[in-house]
């Protein structure tokens, strides 16, 4: 696609280039806390009705931008329809999460996983990109996601969510090399649909690995970071992905912020338990930094949110290679008149910090 970006402030930022202002956009900006979201899933019927519909998933997309000066969309999808492509019958029960009617649980079970179709099982997903990125007509970046293969091999092995995920830690103490089959064709898979993702029209793609930080620093390198550093050489290899940045966000691991940074990424995801100061410390220039307000700030006054977000922005200062972020996702029973205030604190206080007139 040949459209010209009328905001590329957010891909200037994942390359450490100056900037303007610091860049923004909000983990599940298209969510639940959106009225107009609401209606969207109403009309759909179910949260997988609105995902696997393109035109409707264009929509959903699009809803925050109409709101808030964002400078980035990122597709609305869900990290589990990988897993779902594979045949294990995913499902989302009202308050409870998903769930998958054939959990991975033996070695048969791993044994039948293969890398999905992108243009059959997931076509609709690539028929996502494309439309949304024609209606943005160049107004801000497309972000393309995927969950890690850590964080989907949790949700396999288990079944649904869980506390703690015990089952796959037991597979991997007790069958490193079965573990270790899985989550390479997770990587394979997900590096697949990245770049599926990368030629349909996606300009930067991220990696949730939400959770990453259930591991000890060792055992993360072994399972989480290995195969997430093996996606992201596969995607500097593929000829649609391979100048397209690359986000790692690994929630609760802060302690691995510094082996993150040897991936080969572009940028990490930092999450709130950590100042941006040692985090940008613990990654000595080498990537960009995404975060890192608490998501629950949002339920806060709004004088309470423009100081974190000028207190988020001084901790890292005018360096460049900062992307604003929440650390995690923003939670349904935000207002949105108090993202409003957050995205043009952000926006205003950015361009304080490089002496530029607000």
């Amino acid at each position: 696609m040949t459209d010209i970006l009328k905001n590329d402030r957010f891909l200037r930022a994942l390359r450490r280039e100056p900037v303007d202002t610091t860049p923004i956009w909000v983990m599940r900006q298209a969510g639940r806390y959106l009225p107009e979201y609401r209606a969207t899933r109403e009309r759909a019927g179910s949260f997988m009705g609105l995902a696997q519909n393109p035109e409707l998933a264009c929509e959903v997309t699009l809803q925050p931008l109409e709101r808030f000066d964002l400078d980035a969309a990122i597709l609305f999808s869900d990290i589990l329809t990988i897993p779902d492509a594979m045949g294990l019958g995913l499902s989302f029960a009202h308050g409870e999460g998903p769930q998958f009617a054939r959990p991975v649980r033996t070695t048969a079970d791993i044994n039948r996983l293969a890398v999905p179709d992108m243009d059959g099982e997931l076509r609709y997903v690539m028929d996502a990109v494309r439309l949304i990125r024609r209606e943005l007509a160049g107004r801000v970046p497309l972000i393309g996601f995927a969950g890690s293969p850590w964080t989907l091999a949790c949700y396999m092995v288990e079944g649904h969510g869980s506390r703690d995920y015990v089952s796959l830690k037991a597979l991997c103490w007790n069958e490193p090399q079965l573990a270790h089959r899985l989550l390479d064709v997770l990587a394979r898979s997900v590096a697949a649909y990245l770049s599926a993702q990368a030629a349909a029209g996606a300009q930067a793609l991220m990696v949730f690995d939400s959770w990453g930080g259930m591991l000890g620093p060792a055992p993360f390198r072994e399972f989480s970071l290995r195969y997430m550093a093996q996606i992201v050489a596969a995607l500097k290899d593929d000829a649609h992905a391979r100048d397209l940045p690359v986000i790692l966000f690994s929630k609760g691991a802060n302690a691995s912020l510094a082996a993150m940074a040897d991936s080969g990424c572009a940028a990490l995801g930092v999450d709130w338990t950590i100042d941006l100061a040692d985090a940008r410390r613990a990654v000595a220039g080498k990537v960009a930094l995404q975060g890192n307000m608490d998501p629950a700030i949002l339920r806060a006054s709004v004088d309470v949110i423009r100081r974190e977000a000028r207190a988020v922005l001084d901790s890292y200062g005018p360096h460049p290679g900062h992307v604003f972020n929440l650390g995690h996702g923003i939670t349904p029973e935000v207002d949105p008149e108090h993202v409003r205030v957050l995205v043009d604190e952000v926006h205003t206080y950015g361009r304080v910090l490089r002496g530029m007139p607000a």
